[in-house]
C-alpha cells in the first residue's frame, strides 16, 4: 500500500537532487514542503521547478492548467517546524554523515511518531545515519539518481534496524510515482555505485598498462559492449574528482579490499585539477571545443577467401553468418573445447578467454594466436578489438583483421592484455553483482533492474552472466586472477555455484 495523495511530503533541502524530488513528488499529487537553510533556495525552487516542467508544456505532454494545479503543490518553509504534518521527508542536503544525522535527530522533534524520515544518500550507511534516533525503524534509504524527474530508478535501502513494512510502504509508493524500486540493504555503495566500480576500474586499469586509450576504450565500449557511454567519458562527465571519491570512499569502507582499489590515473587527474568537462580539460580536452578524433582503426587488409571453423565458438558463432554473407566459405571441423578460426599461415584467431594472446601461444604451444575481444551482438557490431601473441610471425595481426573487415567489422589494435578490454569489463561486473546477491544486498533480479535503469547498462550484469555460461565465465575469471595473483580478480563463490549446478542467475 503506497502513500497517497492526502500525504503531504517534506524535502529538505533545495539543490538540484531536491528539486528533483520535490517535482517527482507534486507531480503524483502530494502537496510537497520545501525547506533548505538558505531560505532563498527554497524559494526560488517552486519557479525553478515551473521552468523545467515548461519543456513538457512546449513538447504538448502536459497542458498548461496541469502545470499550474502541480506548481501549486509547491510550498517553500522556512522553519522545519513547518513540516510538522509531513507522512515523508525527504533530505537531500550534503553527503556528510553528521549534517544528516543531526537533521534527523532535528526533524524527530517535530514530526509525529507515524512520519518516515528518508535519505537520498548515494553511500552512507542507513544503519549510521539512524544511530542516535528514538525511532531507526522508520529511517530509509531512498536513492534517486540524478535528474530525479527522468531517471526511473530509486534503490530503496534498509539499514539495520529498518522496519521491513516501512520499505514495502516506501517501495509501493515510488512505484505509485512512476519509478522502479530496488530493495538494497545498507552495504557501501549500494547495488548501483558498488557494482559499477569495474566499469571505470578495469579501463583505468588498462589505461594503466599502456594497453589502449582512453578513446579506444570508449569506442570498443560502446560500439562492441552496447554501453551508452565509454567510461572516460562518464568520469569526465562525472567529474573525476566526485568519481574519484566516490571508489575511495566505497574503499575505505570496505576495509581496503583490493577489488575496489582506486585508480592513480585518475588521482593524477584530480591532483592536476583535470576533472573533466567542467574544468575544460579530463581524460579528454575540452577547451575551446576541441574536437575528439575517431581512434585510430587499422587499415584494410587483404582478405582471404575461406575460413575453417575448428569447434564451436560459443557466443561468437554469429560471426560466421557475417562471414557467410559477406561470401566467404566457412568450413567446419569438429574439436573439443573453445574453438576457433584457422586461416592459412596456421593462424588461429579465437575469441579471448581471459588469459593473454602470449600465454596462450605458451600454454598451447602454437605460436600464432591473434584474440578477438568480446561484444554483445556480433550480428550487429561495428568495431572489434584485436590482439596479437609476442610470439606470432609478422603479418598475423593485418591477415587475421582481414578476415573480420570483410563482415564490415573496423578493426582496433590493442596491446596483449589479460581480457581484453569489453570480456574482461562484463566479466568483472558479472563478479562484483554475484557478490551482491551473495552477500544479500540485493536479488539477482533487483540488481539487473538497478544496473539497466540507474546506469543506462545495455543488458544486467547477471543477465549477460547467464547467456554467457557461468562454466565459461568462471575460466575467463580464473585466467585473469591467474595472471594479476591479485584480491581484485578473484572470483565471486556464487559464480563458482552457478557453474558446477548448471545453473543461471535468473531461473534455471
Amino acid at each position: 500500500m503506497a502513500l497517497t495523495s492526502k500525504d503531504r511530503i517534506g524535502v529538505v533541502g533545495a539543490g538540484a537532487m531536491g528539486r528533483g524530488i520535490a517535482a517527482v513528488a507534486a507531480r503524483a499529487g502530494h502537496q510537497v514542503y520545501l525547506f533548505d537553510m538558505d531560505a532563498a533556495s527554497a524559494l526560488a525552487a517552486p519557479a525553478l521547478i515551473r521552468a523545467e516542467w515548461q519543456v513538457l508544456v512546449d513538447r504538448g505532454k502536459w497542458t498548461a492548467a496541469e502545470q499550474d494545479v502541480a506548481c501549486a503543490r509547491l510550498h517553500p518553509v522556512s522553519t522545519l517546524a513547518e513540516l510538522a504534518d509531513a507522512a515523508l521527508v525527504i533530505e537531500a542536503i550534503v553527503e556528510l554523515a553528521e549534517p544528516k544525522q543531526a537533521l534527523f535527530r532535528a526533524l524527530e522533534a517535530v514530526l509525529s511518531e507515524s512520519a518516515i524520515l528518508a535519505s537520498n544518500t548515494s553511500s552512507i550507511s542507513i544503519t549510521t545515519l539512524a544511530r542516535g534516533l528514538v525511532h531507526p525503524e522508520r529511517l530509509v534509504g531512498l536513492h534517486f539518481f540524478n535528474p530525479a524527474t527522468k531517471m526511473k530508478l530509486v534503490e530503496v535501502i534498509s539499514g539495520l534496524g529498518t522496519d521491513p513494512a516501512v520499505v514495502d510502504l516506501l517501495c509501493d509508493t515510488v512505484r505509485a510515482w512512476g519509478k522502479l524500486a530496488v530493495r538494497a540493504q545498507s552495504t557501501p555503495g549500494f547495488i548501483v555505485n558498488r557494482v559499477a566500480r569495474p566499469y571505470y576500474a578495469e579501463a583505468l586499469r588498462t589505461l594503466a598498462e599502456a594497453a589502449a586509450q582512453p578513446e579506444v576504450i570508449d569506442t570498443l565500449l560502446r560500439r562492441a559492449g552496447g554501453f551508452p557511454m565509454g567510461p572516460f567519458e562518464l568520469m569526465d562527465l562525472i567529474g573525476n574528482d566526485v568519481n574519484f571519491a566516490v571508489t575511495s570512499s566505497v574503499f575505505a569502507a570496505m576495509y581496503h579490499d583490493g577489488r575496489f582499489q582506486p585508480s592513480l590515473q585518475q588521482q593524477e587527474r584530480v591532483a592536476a585539477g583535470w576533472m573533466g568537462r567542467k574544468t575544460g580539460r579530463g581524460f579528454y580536452d575540452y577547451r575551446d571545443q576541441a574536437a575528439r578524433s575517431e581512434p585510430p582503426a587499422l587499415a584494410r587488409q587483404a582478405a582471404p577467401d575461406k575460413v575453417r571453423v575448428v569447434g564451436d565458438l560459443g557466443i561468437a558463432e554469429p560471426l560466421l553468418h557475417r562471414l557467410q554473407q559477406a561470401g566467404l566459405v566457412v568450413e567446419r571441423q569438429a574439436a573439443q573445447g573453445m574453438g576457433y578460426l584457422a586461416l592459412a599461415g596456421d593462424l588461429r584467431l579465437a575469441l579471448t578467454d581471459g588469459r593473454t594472446a602470449t600465454v596462450r601461444a605458451a600454454e598451447t604451444g602454437h605460436a600464432n594466436w591473434v584474440l578477438f575481444d568480446l561484444a554483445l551482438d556480433y550480428i550487429s557490431t561495428s568495431h572489434l578489438a584485436l590482439c596479437v601473441a609476442d610470439q606470432a610471425a609478422a603479418g598475423a595481426l593485418e591477415h587475421a583483421a582481414g578476415l573480420l573487415q570483410v563482415a564490415g567489422i573496423t578493426i582496433l589494435p590493442i596491446d596483449d592484455i589479460a581480457g581484453m578490454v569489453v570480456m574482461r569489463t562484463m566479466a568483472m561486473l558479472a563478479n562484483e553483482a554475484a557478490d551482491a546477491v551473495l552477500f544479500g544486498i540485493a536479488s539477482a533480479a533487483d540488481v539487473d533492474l538497478a544496473m539497466r535503469y540507474g546506469t543506462n547498462y545495455p543488458v544486467g550484469p547477471l543477465a549477460w552472466a547467464d547467456g554467457f555460461g557461468a562454466a565459461r565465465l568462471v575460466q575467463v575469471l580464473e585466467a585473469l586472477h591467474r595472471h594479476y595473483g591479485e584480491s581484485r580478480y578473484r572470483i565471486s563463490p556464487l559464480i563458482r555455484r552457478r557453474a558446477a549446478a548448471g545453473r543461471g542467475f535468473h531461473g534455471a
